[in-house]
């Protein structure tokens, strides 16, 4: 070997090594800037706090589970009456993300996993529960009655779901909660002097309303009717009294229509017997207001056409029933036809062919009416638990759905037959 081949040899190793290093150097600083630019992000991330948007759409977004409903935690629960028949509960989501608003007025939805008693096998149950307290940062509540079997019907099983809030929910429990939704609620549009109507647990929107009212510092006159049997059914009478002494906008009447014997008339209740017309003929005078009704069917079709007969405007008058045969009041979008001919509604799977009952407020009350066994929860076309495939034929809305529809099915609760119908139920 020459010596020039060496000393080509040797500079070929040094410019190696040489690069070598400088190539090490230069990954090390790159990785280094990356490193950086990490820590840089992170604690970006860490500093700038979420902002609540008060949105339900923003707040109920990528969530694991389907149809919106996400996953909140019982905080707590309280027994808010004399029988131990009406609990509520306090509910946090499990994300720890803020709370979408609502509202006052307005109801949760909630699917539950319940065992079936007559198979014994888990079901999914939807089911809408009003919230019962003004808008706040950290929680809902809602307050559940207990719907035992009816009294002269033994065999008759009791409430499914509120046995199941009564008997399983507790603190630490996990819930499928949908954002609030419902078309009964305050209206801000006119600061009228408010007129809220409630009937056994029907007070549960009404307290929703009344907190937010009075919490808000506005002026605006309420007067309040809560009907219950005694003061055994009375709930949350220390926070309504509290409310009646401390702001003198609101004016309190407590109506009991089976008094206990320890039940003192002017200091637990105001008035025997039940909220009726005459009563507030007697206690209002006749000007404009918003009228707020929550209760049973019965306490709907007394009230509501007795308003109107004293001169009360039926766009001021605002309800929502409870029970099997709930109904809401609401404006309905307008009829694109009039039937002529005799309808014919078909239930597929049921193999049931029924000629349409016009005088059925939906298709949801003709099929219970008809023993069609389907699924149902708000009853205001804001759920979408009845939601069901339309094989053929057309429908008319009541109502614009607040639950957003799957091509090809229907909301059986707010539609009606505007032709022969087949539904795949």
């Amino acid at each position: 070997m020459t010596t020039v081949t060496l000393a080509l040899i040797i500079l070929a190793a040094i410019l190696a090594q040489v690069a070598v290093v400088m190539l090490s150097g230069l990954y090390r600083r790159k990785r280094q800037c990356r490193d950086l630019d990490e820590a840089i992000q992170g604690a970006e991330n860490i500093s700038k706090p979420s902002t609540p948007t008060g949105s339900a759409a923003e707040s109920f977004t990528d969530n694991p589970h389907r149809d919106g409903f996400k996953e909140f935690v019982v905080q707590r629960r309280e027994i808010e009456d004399g029988n131990n028949s009406i609990c509520s509960f306090y509910l946090v989501p499990a994300d720890g993300k803020p709370l979408a608003s609502f509202r006052p007025g307005q109801f949760l939805t909630f699917k539950l996993q319940i065992e079936d008693p007559r198979n014994r096998e888990l079901k999914s149950v939807v089911r809408c529960y009003s919230l019962s307290d003004a808008p706040r940062p950290d929680y809902y509540r809602v307050s559940i009655k207990r719907i035992p079997a009816p009294v002269d019907q033994p065999d008759v099983p009791a409430g499914l779901s509120s046995s199941f809030f009564h008997d399983h929910v507790q603190q630490g429990s996990r819930l499928l909660v949908k954002a609030p939704s419902g078309h009964f609620h305050l209206m801000d549009d006119e600061p009228l002097p408010i007129v809220l109507i409630g009937g056994g647990i029907g007070i549960t929107p009404m307290l929703s309303m009344l907190n937010t009212v009075l919490e808000s510092g506005i002026k605006r006159e309420i007067w309040l009717y809560y009907g219950v049997c005694n003061g055994n059914e009375h709930i949350m009478k220390t926070h309504l009294q509290t409310l009646a002494r401390t702001h003198d906008n609101f004016h309190l009447h407590v109506c009991y229509s089976a008094p206990n014997d320890n039940d003192v008339a002017g200091i637990d209740y105001q008035h025997n017997g039940q909220v009726a017309i005459p009563l507030l003929r007697n206690t209002i005078k006749l000007m404009r207001y918003q009228f707020y009704i929550c209760g049973p069917r019965a306490m709907m079709e007394s009230l509501v056409p007795g308003l109107e007969d004293w001169g009360v405007d039926s766009r001021d008058i605002y309800y929502e029933s409870f029970g099997p045969a709930s109904l809401i009041k609401h404006e309905k979008v307008a009829q694109t036809a009039t039937a002529t001919q005799p309808i014919t509604v078909t239930f597929s799977r049921s193999g049931k062919s029924i000629p349409w009952d016009v005088s059925a407020d939906s298709l949801l009350a003709f099929a219970e009416a008809n023993d069609i066994d389907v699924a149902s929860g708000c009853r205001a076309g804001s759920c979408g638990a009845c939601q069901t495939p339309v094989k053929s034929g057309e429908l008319d809305y009541n109502q614009e759905p607040d639950a957003d529809i799957v091509p090809g099915y229907c909301l059986l609760c707010i539609s009606t037959p505007k032709s022969d119908l087949t539904l795949d139920a």
